[in-house]
């Protein structure tokens, strides 16, 4: 009997509760029942009217953690670093204090073998004092104030080589039109290349790099002239790598240049360089001349 008149009761709390919900929302304002409808609606899309437009998503911003945002590239010109061997260092500390000094006054900028160049130095025969040669740097080498580069481009079908010293006073400017390195250290193979892969205009503008990026990589392949060269670059102790051997030598010839192999050279630690400390200790006087 009393499960009977429990199960007549729920129905009419139901009811009262029902009505109790309509006497509120009859009294409350008609801003918040049309509220109350439109909550359970779906949202209102943000985006344009016309349903059929295509909204691309962003554009994912990749970035780069090995080296910290805002950070320039940090370049330390080869000839700071003392040859193997020093007998005198003392010497090579005052020679690199006399470089620092050079360089508040001529400006070097950042390059490598490969880059384009274009140098400006005093010429008394000249109609302005002055003369430019542009071309592609196909060498450095030498230690200290005798450090040199090789320029080389072909004018009027002859090519032209000059070789500067890098700290030569005579040098007004040094100007970088292209930056950018090749797969060799050093190209002196353009020699025997066609005259296409060292024809640039002397007129060429400069391309302004980006100081937080690394320096691209041209990985061009040059033809070689018919044999004889100036020199076997086949021969694996040059360790060429920008050369297209299969289009100027046959099999043979290749297998020929393999015998001068000695691959026991990779393994030899006697041969390896550590420069670390000293390139440690050339940047502390880098920064100790920039505060003098």
């Amino acid at each position: 009997m009393a499960a009977c008149m429990a199960g007549c009761c729920r129905p009419s709390m139901g009811l009262n509760q029902s009505f109790r919900a309509a006497r509120a929302l009859l009294s409350a304002p008609a801003s918040v029942v049309c509220r109350l409808h439109a909550e359970p609606s779906r949202p209102q899309s943000t985006g344009p009217s016309d349903r059929g437009a295509f909204q691309p998503p962003q554009k994912p911003v990749i970035v780069d953690k090995r080296r910290p945002p805002g950070e320039e590239r940090r370049f330390l010109s080869p000839e700071f670093i003392p040859p193997r061997g020093r007998t005198n260092p003392l010497k090579f500390y005052l020679e690199r204090k006399d470089m620092l000094e050079r360089r508040k006054v001529l400006h070097i900028p950042e390059f490598y073998v490969g880059s384009i160049l274009r140098v400006t130095t005093s010429d008394p025969y000249a109609s302005g004092k002055t003369s430019q040669f542009l071309g592609i740097c196909i060498q450095r080498s030498g230690a200290g104030f005798g450090a040199t580069f090789i320029l080389r481009n072909i004018i009027e079908g002859q090519g032209v080589e000059i070789c500067f010293e890098l700290y030569n006073p005579r040098i007004h400017e040094i100007q970088v039109v292209k930056l950018e390195k090749r797969l060799d250290d050093n190209l002196m193979y353009l020699r025997d290349a066609l005259p296409e892969y060292s024809t640039f205009d002397v007129n060429m503008k400069p391309e302004i790099p980006q100081s937080n990026q690394e320096v691209p990589i041209n990985e061009l392949k040059v033809k070689m002239k018919p044999k004889p060269w100036s020199k076997r670059w086949e021969r694996p102790q040059f360790k060429i790598k920008g050369i297209r051997f299969d289009l100027a030598l046959t099999e043979e010839q290749m297998k020929e240049a393999q015998k001068w192999n000695r691959p026991w050279l990779e393994f030899d630690m006697m041969r390896e360089y550590d420069t670390s400390k000293i390139e440690a200790i050339i940047w502390d006087e880098i920064e100790a001349s920039k505060t003098s």
